[in-house]
């Protein structure tokens, strides 16, 4: 059976929640809602406001981590100070998972390029995981998605480094790049793994940049919105957005096209699907 991706070409703060709706997974537990809160001076990424519905749905906790470069993110007192003026902390319980130490380990033992993942330690405080993606451009990734949330958005700071090092925090910049998307796909299978299966994917195409959230200048969107997209397969969801990306007329979307083919973007998601915790094969069904 191909896993499903659900996809409606409206995009709303009500449709996010009804569309979580069809997957038919209740999340258990303590729910971490993993998402982009947002540079200091970035333009695209999707507000609280936008979120609000499908957080109080699953009645979540906003979590993060801090950065690994510099900007406002990157320690804890200044990352606190960004979620409240982004206005976060306003609506939702956030939880910066790295505030403090030590890192919670999870171990890959089929990782191609690294074998542990540090992640923020508060990880271990939930039961289940909602993902919620703004799918974009990245300028190193070539774009983000899921498994971008799953490997460097839920990483700690130095995870972080670690993943862009492939092993090596020293090379966080300088390692060999695709050796640093096969890092991306195991760490991301590593987070998967822990919440054995109790995890819900959203991957919202909307303010469509060639670069990420995590940008204090950013591109402004270069393509017109395409939908929202809901999965149990994060594999499967990244994987689709991708091909609606391909198959769209935009005149802005050789631009987008571009910047992934460029970071060999989709090498992350064929490492993950060579580690198995999802397929690149899925059924899509619009609704």
């Amino acid at each position: 059976m191909k896993p499903i991706v659900y996809f409606s070409r409206e995009i709303s703060p009500e449709k996010v929640a009804e569309m979580y709706q069809l997957v038919g997974k209740q999340l258990p537990g303590k729910v971490a809602v993993k998402l982009h809160s947002g540079e200091e001076g970035n333009q695209n990424f999707l507000k609280p406001e936008f979120w609000k519905p499908i957080i109080e749905e699953v009645k979540g906790t906003v979590v993060e981590c801090n950065t690994a470069y510099e900007g406002a993110r990157n320690t804890t007192a200044k990352h606190k100070e960004l979620i409240k003026k982004h206005g976060w902390s306003q609506y939702f319980d956030v939880d910066l998972m790295d505030a403090e130490g030590p890192d919670l380990e999870l171990a890959i033992p089929n990782g191609k390029r690294i074998k542990v993942d540090y992640v923020g330690k508060d990880l271990a405080n939930y039961d289940s995981m909602l993902v919620l993606s703004h799918f974009k451009g990245h300028p190193m990734g070539g774009f983000g998605g899921a498994l971008k949330q799953l490997s460097i958005g839920v990483a700690s700071s130095y995870g972080k480094a670690y993943i862009h090092g492939a092993g090596d925090p020293k090379e966080i910049w300088t390692a060999d790049h695709d050796s640093f998307l096969e890092s991306m796909a195991d760490a991301a299978s590593a987070v998967v793994d822990y919440f054995k299966g109790n995890m819900v994917y959203i991957n919202v195409m909307k303010n469509m940049s060639v670069d990420c959230d995590c940008c204090a200048v950013a591109e402004d969107p270069c393509m017109k919105d395409i939908g929202i997209l809901v999965s149990l397969d994060p594999i499967a969801i990244d994987q689709a957005c991708l091909d609606l990306v391909y198959q769209s007329d935009d005149p802005g979307r050789d631009h987008l096209v571009e910047r992934i083919e460029s970071r060999n973007g989709v090498h992350t998601v064929e490492a993950a699907a060579a580690l198995g915790f999802g397929s690149r094969e899925y059924e899509l069904k619009e609704v």
